[in-house]
């Protein structure tokens, strides 16, 4: 093999691709279906992903690192303006920006909205279509071709993140749009986000699929202490943040049943990430304007509004 071919064979792709979306588009879905494997909340309520929490996809001789960001909405509250500056942040910082719109909400006013401020973000953009298999083929064509006369799009996608239909093309794709250079993480790493912050996203999910409307998203999760033990088990104590008392009493749930329903599907699932039994031990505490904190913020890997 000659010098040249060496370098041919070795060269790599390394790059990040923000996914930009309205809430519940998907995109924490498509992060895990990209991936392979769990890295981000999924839940049917909207906003749930806070911080840039990213995905690591090799494919082939390319690391496409995915930066899930949280839905894009018109802000109302402290949380909600930091929250969509991270979204943007991640856009105008990464090589490739793929662009989710819901095939069923179709260009509505959210996915208007973020058309136009995506015009001033300068890097390739991917349209990517998703629950195409809810919408009729015409409508589906109808809406790619309207969002492409709005922006140029170097790809157009239809795909299925929940089923995974469509999604090892878009992968390839990335794949080959990545630009030229060395591995960032370790290729057996799937996410950047530290395990411990991980567990608290499952357990903050497994509030949300208990409680649905009860509970305002303003609660947190937040892991205390994580135990490597001997038996090659993990101890986990988690606290659950929310801001009044009768927040913490809907979390307990009558003779706590709803916090030991939450701990044993939480416990369950992070045992499977980990490939260990786990132990988890949660409690709820009232912390009263949380929402107001910016130590809170950092926490979560955002940036405090001043406003």
């Amino acid at each position: 093999m000659t010098e040249e071919t060496k370098a041919q064979a070795a060269a790599t792709r390394c790059g990040f691709v923000a996914l930009i979306g309205a809430p519940n588009v998907g995109k924490s879905t498509l992060t895990n279906a990209l991936v392979g494997s769990k890295v981000t909340i999924v839940s049917r309520k909207v906003q749930t992903t806070r911080a840039l929490i990213r995905g690591i996809v090799i494919e082939g001789q390319s690391q496409i690192i995915l930066v899930d960001t949280p839905g894009i909405f018109a802000p109302k509250r402290r949380l909600d303006r930091a929250m969509v500056s991270t979204a943007w942040s991640g856009a105008h910082d990464a090589d490739l920006v793929c662009v989710l719109l819901d095939a069923k909400s179709g260009l509505d006013e959210e996915a208007n909205a973020i058309l136009t401020r995506l015009e001033s973000v300068a890097h390739p953009k991917i349209l990517v279509l998703n629950k195409v298999d809810l919408v009729q083929r015409e409508k589906l064509l109808a809406l790619a071709q309207a969002a492409n006369e709005r922006i140029r799009f170097e790809h157009t996608f239809m795909i299925a993140a929940l089923s995974g239909d469509g999604v090892a093309d878009l992968r390839e794709t990335l794949a080959k749009m990545v630009p030229d250079g060395p591995f960032h993480y370790p290729e057996d790493q799937m996410s950047d986000a530290p395990m411990r912050h991980l567990a608290a996203e499952i357990t903050r999910e497994k509030i949300y699929s208990h409680l649905h409307q009860e509970l305002p998203y303003q609660s947190t999760v937040e892991t205390d202490s994580w135990t490597d033990r001997k038996d090659k088990s993990i101890r986990i104590e988690q606290t659950i943040y929310v801001e009044r008392e009768s927040q913490r009493k809907i979390v307990l749930g009558k003779g706590g049943a709803t916090i030991k329903s939450i701990g044993a599907q939480a416990r369950v699932e992070i045992s499977e990430i980990m490939g260990v039994p786990v132990h988890l031990f949660l409690f709820v505490k009232v912390r009263e304007n949380w929402g107001d904190d910016p130590d809170r913020y950092r926490e979560m890997g955002l940036e405090f509004p001043k406003e």
